[in-house]
């Protein structure tokens, strides 16, 4: 259909909010347009496994230098995202399987790649909801990974995109976004993505404007096209009138005007109109992360996650080395309040050194504390490295996937065992993740153990609906900004009336859900460094009238 000069508002559903205006560049899949699928005969079938295993090496090395790439440039437990990426094209079962498809079948070792790996994501689907969509993309990428590099191609696919172009694809893979946090596209549209895919956390991170949920798009839209994209409404218009234009350009300079604005004010502290100081903190996973956060005010950092010390690794980190990373880190917020998370992964998230067992349903399995309850080895470490930390930081320790009092009590009495072999002037404080409905309606009792709550309300939404975050299908279910998600905190203040209340999860981040939080009781916020300016003004306009 040709829509170059037709003028048309298409609408769908934000992934990440922001404005972007540029030519509309067209996107379509490797494994949708390009052929590297062909049968052979007997002779060649050993040829076809030394090229797998030359592109299996290639891609192997493409993605350790991406993880780190990323850990560096953008967020370190989004790096995770790769290393598991990694660990899954080492699977020597995955291996075996494509070689045994060009051996059986006598096809291309690419033609094997796209049958096993199609057949590998209808398994993961078959593992339920919970894990459906985030493996299916997994694996989606890393098969386009191993088509490409068979057939010899070394660019990325969007390497051709023009700077400030609008991206329209059927959807993006990790890597798609990675590659555009370089490219600088304008923004993104998208016909499939959830709210809590990869893809949308990246796109989030990277300050990328992307709306999804717009059917046909592919078919439906010009290449060249002229797009004002405005994700804070979910809505694009194609092919504007000068009228649109300066409508759009008007709104634009508004934002930056006002964002300028917050910029100024940041290092001031967050205070209501009715006198009540909000303590705007960052998440950081480097020490990039950390200058940022600093430099845009924040007043702490709410929430630090070890992950990434850990993902890329062949043995854990001794205490010293994970002694030493963490200053690294953390060194520009010196004088400032720390919340430290312990590691928290699980079968979702491989360690490439413990063989860990798969489960059917991960985020329902041994994730956070209860993966290292059976990992004590793993937990002492952290704790010994935290306590030698505290002596020179305002260090607290937040305990991930909480569900009852036992759960803490085992981190609260190893910490003091810890303790008794070394002279401390003062104990790190410890505090509990309240990420399951089960934990908010057991605060009082974890409260005993504790000092300090901190809500991780992506998780908390997920269970609480049992919507995967993941799974898009279900997406109209996860949402974070429900009455249902602010019940819960408003029980737990209730329930804990004088216990500080932390929020570090998404929710912390939508300026539109300030007033509401502050009115929850929430003392503290947590958000990505970039945001805290904005987060602050929030703060400072709560119950005003928008």
């Amino acid at each position: 259909m040709d829509d170059t000069e037709t003028t048309r508002t298409l609408s769908g559903k934000t992934l990440s909010p922001g404005l972007g205006e540029g030519p509309l560049f067209i996107y379509r899949d490797v494994l949708d347009r390009f052929d590297e699928f062909y049968d052979i005969d007997a002779a060649q079938v050993e040829a076809e496994k030394e090229r797998l295993n030359r592109a299996l090496l290639r891609i192997s090395n493409e993605l350790g230098n991406l993880a780190e790439r990323v850990e560096e440039e953008i967020d370190s437990e989004l790096s995770g995202v790769f290393r598991a990426h990694l660990a899954m094209v080492q699977d020597p079962t995955l291996k075996t399987e494509v070689e045994k498809e060009i051996s059986d079948e006598f096809v291309s070792a690419g033609s094997a790649v796209r049958t096993v790996f199609r057949r590998w994501e209808r398994r993961f689907q078959a593992m339920g909801a919970d894990i459906a969509n985030q493996k299916s993309d997994d694996m989606r990428d890393l098969a386009r990974r191993l088509v490409s590099a068979l057939a010899g191609v070394h660019a990325h696919a969007l390497a051709d995109i023009p700077q400030g172009s609008v991206l329209v694809a059927s959807r993006l893979l990790p890597s798609d976004t990675v590659f555009l946090a370089r490219n600088t596209a304008a923004a993104a549209l998208l016909e499939v993505g959830g709210k809590g895919s990869h893809a949308s956390l990246f796109a989030r991170e990277i300050g990328l404007p992307c709306i999804a949920g717009i059917p046909n798009l592919l078919d439906t839209v010009s290449e060249g096209s002229v797009a004002l994209v405005d994700a804070d409404e979910a809505q694009i218009i194609l092919n504007p009138t000068e009228k649109q234009k300066a409508s759009f350009h008007a709104k634009r300079e508004q934002q930056t005007q006002i964002n300028a604005k917050a910029l100024e004010r940041a290092q001031e502290p967050a205070v209501t109109p009715e006198g009540t100081r909000i303590a705007v903190l960052a998440n950081v996973g480097d020490a990039e992360d950390t200058r940022l956060a600093v430099k845009n005010g924040a007043d702490g950092i709410g929430l630090y996650r070890l992950e990434q010390v850990y993902l890329g690794r062949q043995k854990p980190p001794s205490t010293a080395e994970l002694l030493k990373e963490m200053r690294e880190t953390l060194e520009p917020a010196t004088g400032l309040p720390i919340y430290v998370r312990l590691l928290d992964v699980g079968a979702d998230k491989p360690l490439p050194f413990l063989e860990m067992s798969r489960e059917s349903n991960p985020s329902l399995g041994n994730r956070g504390i209860r993966f290292l309850h059976k990992h004590p080895e793993l937990l002492r470490t952290q704790l010994d490295a935290l306590l030698q930390l505290s002596t020179d930081f305002d260090l607290h320790i937040l305990v991930p996937m909480v569900t009852l009092p036992h759960d803490v009590e085992v981190v609260c009495r190893t910490l003091k065992e810890l303790a008794s072999k070394v002279s401390l002037p003062h104990m790190p404080k410890i505090g509990a993740m309240i990420e399951t409905p089960a934990a908010a309606l057991a605060a009082p009792d974890i409260m005993r153990h504790v000092e300090f709550l901190s809500f991780g309300t992506n998780d908390l939404t997920q269970y609480s609906f049992a919507a995967d975050r993941e799974n898009e299908a279900v997406d109209v279910y996860f949402d974070d900004t429900h009455d249902v998600i602010f019940r819960l905190i408003r029980i737990v203040r209730n329930d804990v009336p004088t216990i500080p209340l932390s929020v570090c999860g998404e929710l912390a981040g939508r300026t539109e859900a300030i007033t509401r939080l502050v009115e929850c009781g929430i003392t503290s916020v947590s958000v990505v460094p970039t945001l805290i300016p904005a987060i602050k003004e929030a703060v400072r306009s709560c119950g005003k009238a928008s």
